[in-house]
């Protein structure tokens, strides 16, 4: 998650992330939330213990694995631009 000309701090906190575990989390989350979906700012709030990183990370990370879909649909997060809904799955199949 650092990249190579990163400072060693930034080598060292990339290493302490358990990034399986976070996209568990948000997994989860995306499971909890049904066919409504979630937005990321949704996730967010889902998660107020963890930095923004850590969590706005991980939706790109389950679509690449195929486990959370783009809706197609747009909501209006906090800053009032539109975000993407992405659904688990396995509630589009």
């Amino acid at each position: 998650m650092a990249h190579n000309n990163d400072p060693d701090t930034s080598h060292a906190a990339a290493a302490s992330v358990d990034a399986t575990r976070l996209e568990n989390m948000v997994f989860a989350e995306y499971l909890a939330c049904g066919l409504r979906g979630a937005t990321q700012d949704e996730l967010l709030e889902a998660f107020p213990e963890f930095s923004y990183s850590s969590i706005t990370a991980r939706p790109s990370a389950l679509k690449r694995k195929g486990l959370v879909i783009d809706t197609g649909v747009k909501r209006k997060g906090r800053s009032g631009r539109m975000q993407r809904v992405l659904v688990a799955a396995e509630y589009l199949e």
